[in-house]
């Protein structure tokens, strides 16, 4: 059961199911005010509305007489900035004259059944429309000539509210939107600490929890994606609260661009809470009769702790998030080349690595980096994304059917969004490349950016794959990103446009994923950046789960995969055995322990399968035999943390 009630009288919205309540109510001057977030109230009768009394150096409305009411103090829904309210915004725009401020007022409200699509932007979905109801609030500033539609989604069997905006352009003018997050909360209360998941590659989602005091702590991202280094999540939890007691608020964004998190404390101990698109190198021009869409935040609330909360994340990802055939469908056990071999393979080594696995009882093959082109090392051939015929005498489509011959899957790696400066595709288009002009391009693991906000770039990308995808038997894909984004200009856009790259470059991915996942249903993709440089509910939206860290090592990742657990389910975690000492870390662990943490996420394996010993072959063995015995139960049961 969900619910969305409006009280006329008292101007109150409560959204309520059977585990949580959220209140909102129109203030005094048509303030859009924030009330009550957390465990469901059956009725409230307005009495926490804002205290009415004077704060010295606070600001005062023009329109009344009394010092008692002040943007400053109050608890807000969606802030502004330059008329009062002196913490951080959540929205900034900058109008033709060069006014920067905004004054947003109460205009109207609509409810809907269901949950409408973000357009453009992966989101939140439902298979019918009385999983959950929607409110849309209007704010408008008449002399900006801007509108606000603040969308709050509440779901029937879930602690869970989605918002987003959208922000509209009504007047003759251009307004350029520096600022627009997908959700703010502000709360009166102080007893609270933060918990982020920070990292680095090869250590990414590691939990890290810190006090709260005034002042402003910002967690984000300015690489171009949502990176090993700052997940796009935050919570706020009580002192007091463990793994299974106390409250938390839960808020992570379904984006994988630049993102921002941030946690104020006032001067009167009141917090606000915040994330979406981060400010860092974003402006967009909102000319007239245009609108912006945000992402979607995901906010949940935890009376229980915060295994409670990765259980409502959990179910929400694998009932919400995750689609098509492989949401529910056992993924098959994987092993990938990379680490046996490199760039140094041809037909013969691959088919005596499916030969062994076969006999192991692996299921799918993955043939990785270096399949294509000239690709003999990583200085050269991305975005030449045609076999090579010179190292696979058999073809792709050889090597595929010799795979099926040994009732083994075919998988495939590619990164499409690259290109290395020796390739043809750099050769005929140097201007595809993420470059700005009088300056050098930056290089990361020896490649470039491609333009992903150019339609001839994305079209190329999808011409270019499908002659493969269409021609080839492929029954999954790793698709990986390996390096962040630099000298982020895009040469088709104007100069008081390029702000706008960083997240047109987002749009483009999503248009591609879209594009692949939609055409290719049958196959199962997998997210990658350097490891889980990517890890997002955006990424989830088309792929089922992601390659969790390059780093493979047993002991580092215990703690990777406890991390990425906090939001993300096991179902969603790739995980693979492999071998000794390891690459990453050079440490030497027992086969049974590497088993063990790669069957708690989607198990696969990364070795070379021939150089292993008879007592290591049954060993795999017998991993695999326990994981498939168990396989549903990992892939879709409860997970618990202690």
């Amino acid at each position: 059961m969900s619910e969305i009630i409006f009280d006329e009288k008292r101007k109150v919205f409560h959204l309520r199911n059977n585990e949580i309540s959220y209140i909102l109510c129109v203030e005094e001057l048509n303030i859009l005010a924030h009330v009550y977030f957390g465990e469901r109230i059956s009725n409230y009768s307005g009495g926490l509305k804002y205290p009415r009394f004077e704060r010295s150096f606070s600001t005062n409305f023009s329109e009344i007489s009394h010092r008692n009411y002040s943007r400053d103090t109050l608890l807000h829904e969606y802030p502004t900035i330059g008329n009062g309210d002196f913490r951080i915004p959540a929205i900034e725009v900058e109008q033709e004259n060069g006014v920067a401020l905004l004054d947003l007022r109460y205009e109207r409200y609509e409810i809907l059944d269901g949950k409408p699509a973000l357009n453009g932007l992966p989101s939140s979905y439902l298979t019918n429309d009385d999983q959950a109801k929607t409110l849309v609030i209007y704010l408008k500033d008449d002399c900006a000539k801007v509108e606000v539609g603040l969308n709050y989604t509440i779901f029937r069997d879930l602690a869970v509210i989605c918002r987003s905006v959208i922000v509209k352009n009504y007047g003759q003018s251009n307004i350029r939107l520096n600022r627009a997050m997908s959700a703010c909360l502000d709360m009166p209360h102080t007893e609270f600490e933060v918990v982020d998941l920070n990292g680095s590659w090869g250590a990414e989602r590691q939990i890290s929890r810190h006090s709260i005091s005034p002042g402003i702590k910002i967690f984000s991202s300015t690489r171009g994606t949502s990176s090993h280094q700052q997940n796009p999540f935050i919570a706020l939890v009580e002192k007091s609260t463990t793994e299974n007691q106390g409250q938390v608020y839960g808020m992570a964004l379904v984006y994988s661009g630049n993102h921002e998190e941030f946690i104020e404390q006032d001067q009167y101990g009141q917090l606000r809470l915040g994330c979406g698109i981060a400010s860092y190198g974003f402006s967009w021009i909102l000319e007239p009769d245009t609108v912006f869409q945000t992402p979607e935040s995901v906010m949940v609330y935890s009376r229980k702790g915060l295994n409670e909360m990765s259980h409502t994340f959990h179910d929400f990802v694998n009932q919400h998030i995750v689609r098509g055939k492989y949401q529910s469908k056992l993924r098959p056990i994987l092993i990938n080349n990379w680490e046996a071999t490199y760039f140094d393979f041809d037909d013969e080594k691959i088919k005596e690595i499916i030969d062994s696995s076969a006999e192991l009882g692996i299921e799918l093959f993955v043939l990785d980096d270096g399949w294509f082109g000239q690709r003999s090392n990583d200085r050269q051939a991305l975005g030449d994304w045609f076999e090579n015929k010179k190292k696979l005498k058999m073809g792709l489509n050889g090597i595929s059917q010799y795979a099926k011959s040994k009732n083994m899957l075919f998988g495939l790696w590619f990164e499409p969004e690259m290109i290395s400066e020796n390739s043809d595709l750099y050769r005929n288009h140097p201007e595809w490349v993420l470059s700005a002009p009088g300056y050098g391009k930056t290089f990361s693991r020896n490649q470039w950016v491609l333009d992903l906000s150019r339609q001839d770039v994305r079209e190329y990308i999808k011409q270019i794959m499908d002659q493969t995808l269409e021609n080839v038997s492929i029954d999954y894909i790793k698709w990986d990103m390996n390096r962040y984004l630099t000298e982020v200009y895009s040469d088709l856009l104007p100069p008081y446009k390029q702000g706008e790259v960083y997240h047109r470059y987002v749009l483009g991915l999503y248009e591609l994923m879209e594009y692949f996942t939609k055409k290719y249903p049958e196959i199962l993709f997998e997210g990658c950046s350097g490891g889980g440089g990517r890890f997002d509910l955006g990424v989830l939206c088309y792929m089922p789960q992601i390659w969790t860290s390059d780093n493979t090592d047993a002991m580092a990742r215990l703690k990777i995969q406890y991390g990425t657990s906090l939001v993300y389910p096991i179902s969603t975690m790739g995980a693979h055995v492999s071998a000794v000492p390891n690459h990453q870390t050079h440490r030497i662990t027992n086969l049974a322990i590497r088993g063990a943490v790669a069957s708690s996420g989607m198990l696969g394996y990364e070795l070379n399968p021939t150089e292993l010993s008879n007592e290591e072959k049954e060993e795999i063995r017998t991993q695999i035999a326990f994981y498939k015995k168990y396989q549903q139960l990992i892939q879709e049961g409860i997970f618990y943390r202690s």
